[in-house]
Protein backbone atom coordinates (compact mmCIF):
# COMPACT_ATOMS: atom_id res chain seq x y z
CA UNK A 1 0.00 0.00 0.00
CA UNK A 2 1.10 3.40 -0.55
CA UNK A 3 1.54 5.97 1.77
CA UNK A 4 -0.78 9.03 0.95
CA UNK A 5 1.76 12.26 1.82
CA UNK A 6 -0.15 15.35 2.71
CA UNK A 7 1.18 18.77 2.42
CA UNK A 8 -0.44 21.48 4.20
CA UNK A 9 -0.13 25.47 2.08
CA UNK A 10 -1.47 27.32 5.30
CA UNK A 11 -0.27 28.13 8.16
CA UNK A 12 2.98 25.80 7.51
CA UNK A 13 6.26 25.58 7.05
CA UNK A 14 5.75 26.59 3.09
CA UNK A 15 3.53 29.24 4.12
CA UNK A 16 6.10 30.83 6.14
CA UNK A 17 8.70 30.70 3.37
CA UNK A 18 6.21 32.80 1.16
CA UNK A 19 6.05 34.83 3.83
CA UNK A 20 9.75 35.22 4.62
CA UNK A 21 9.90 35.88 0.29
CA UNK A 22 7.85 38.61 0.14
CA UNK A 23 9.14 40.55 2.72
CA UNK A 24 12.64 40.23 0.77
CA UNK A 25 11.03 41.41 -1.89
CA UNK A 26 8.94 44.43 -0.05
CA UNK A 27 12.31 44.99 1.40
CA UNK A 28 14.60 44.61 -1.70
CA UNK A 29 11.40 47.47 -3.27
CA UNK A 30 11.18 49.61 -0.05
CA UNK A 31 14.71 49.86 -0.20
CA UNK A 32 15.01 50.69 -4.14
CA UNK A 33 12.19 53.17 -3.64
CA UNK A 34 12.00 54.85 -0.19
CA UNK A 35 13.10 58.90 0.09
CA UNK A 36 11.45 58.71 4.00
CA UNK A 37 12.40 57.57 7.11
CA UNK A 38 12.21 53.95 7.18
CA UNK A 39 11.82 51.89 10.66
CA UNK A 40 10.00 49.10 12.74
CA UNK A 41 6.75 49.45 13.73
CA UNK A 42 4.34 47.32 15.42
CA UNK A 43 6.70 44.79 13.85
CA UNK A 44 6.04 45.95 10.75
CA UNK A 45 9.38 47.69 8.63
CA UNK A 46 7.87 50.60 7.03
CA UNK A 47 9.18 52.07 4.28
CA UNK A 48 8.06 56.31 3.78
CA UNK A 49 8.36 58.60 1.23
CA UNK A 50 7.69 55.83 -1.54
CA UNK A 51 6.21 57.28 -4.85
CA UNK A 52 2.23 56.64 -5.15
CA UNK A 53 3.14 54.19 -8.41
CA UNK A 54 5.10 52.06 -6.72
CA UNK A 55 2.31 50.75 -3.82
CA UNK A 56 -1.26 50.13 -3.55
CA UNK A 57 -4.25 52.81 -2.00
CA UNK A 58 -2.60 54.44 0.77
CA UNK A 59 -0.03 51.58 1.35
CA UNK A 60 1.19 48.25 0.56
CA UNK A 61 2.04 45.19 2.84
CA UNK A 62 4.77 43.16 1.39
CA UNK A 63 5.36 40.33 3.50
CA UNK A 64 6.60 42.27 6.72
CA UNK A 65 6.57 45.53 4.76
CA UNK A 66 4.67 48.34 4.78
CA UNK A 67 5.34 50.68 1.42
CA UNK A 68 3.55 54.29 1.84
CA UNK A 69 4.34 57.56 0.94
CA UNK A 70 3.08 59.10 4.72
CA UNK A 71 -0.16 57.04 5.47
CA UNK A 72 1.12 55.30 8.86
CA UNK A 73 -0.66 56.07 12.19
CA UNK A 74 -1.10 53.83 15.10
CA UNK A 75 -4.43 53.02 13.57
CA UNK A 76 -3.43 52.32 9.97
CA UNK A 77 -0.30 49.85 10.85
CA UNK A 78 -2.78 48.30 13.44
CA UNK A 79 -4.24 47.20 9.90
CA UNK A 80 -1.31 46.75 8.49
CA UNK A 81 -0.23 43.81 11.06
CA UNK A 82 -3.43 42.11 10.42
CA UNK A 83 -1.85 41.94 6.52
CA UNK A 84 1.25 40.87 7.76
CA UNK A 85 -0.59 37.67 9.70
CA UNK A 86 -2.18 37.12 6.48
CA UNK A 87 0.66 36.62 4.49
CA UNK A 88 1.88 34.80 7.37
CA UNK A 89 -0.74 32.12 7.29
CA UNK A 90 -1.06 31.78 3.36
CA UNK A 91 2.28 32.71 1.83
CA UNK A 92 2.69 33.23 -1.62
CA UNK A 93 -1.13 31.91 -1.64
CA UNK A 94 -2.22 35.48 -0.24
CA UNK A 95 -1.39 37.70 -3.24
CA UNK A 96 -3.95 35.19 -5.50
CA UNK A 97 -6.77 34.87 -2.54
CA UNK A 98 -6.74 38.88 -2.02
CA UNK A 99 -7.16 39.10 -5.84
CA UNK A 100 -9.52 36.68 -6.12
CA UNK A 101 -11.49 38.41 -3.25
CA UNK A 102 -11.78 41.30 -5.72
CA UNK A 103 -10.96 45.07 -5.78
CA UNK A 104 -13.47 46.26 -3.85
CA UNK A 105 -12.40 46.65 -0.46
CA UNK A 106 -16.08 46.72 0.97
CA UNK A 107 -16.37 42.95 0.10
CA UNK A 108 -12.95 41.94 0.19
CA UNK A 109 -12.48 39.43 2.88
CA UNK A 110 -8.92 40.28 3.96
CA UNK A 111 -9.50 44.01 4.35
CA UNK A 112 -12.85 43.69 6.08
CA UNK A 113 -10.66 40.80 7.97
CA UNK A 114 -8.31 43.43 8.85
CA UNK A 115 -10.61 46.41 9.54
CA UNK A 116 -12.48 48.37 7.27
CA UNK A 117 -12.89 51.37 9.34
CA UNK A 118 -8.96 51.34 10.73
CA UNK A 119 -7.75 50.77 7.06
CA UNK A 120 -9.19 53.96 5.80
CA UNK A 121 -12.16 52.59 3.76
CA UNK A 122 -15.04 53.90 5.97
CA UNK A 123 -15.43 56.79 7.68
CA UNK A 124 -14.57 56.67 11.82
CA UNK A 125 -17.46 56.43 13.60
CA UNK A 126 -17.96 59.53 15.89
CA UNK A 127 -18.21 58.43 19.75
CA UNK A 128 -21.77 58.69 21.49
CA UNK A 129 -22.34 60.52 23.80
CA UNK A 130 -23.94 59.33 26.89
CA UNK A 131 -25.65 62.45 28.07
CA UNK A 132 -28.65 64.12 27.25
Amino acid sequence: MSRMVRVRLTDSPISLAGYWWATVVGFAWGFLWSRGRVEVRRGLIVFRGMPRWTFGRGGSCVGGCYLTDGNDSDTVLGHEVVHRAQWRTYGLLFPILYWLSGRDPLTNRFEIEAGLEAGGYLPKRRARSTAR
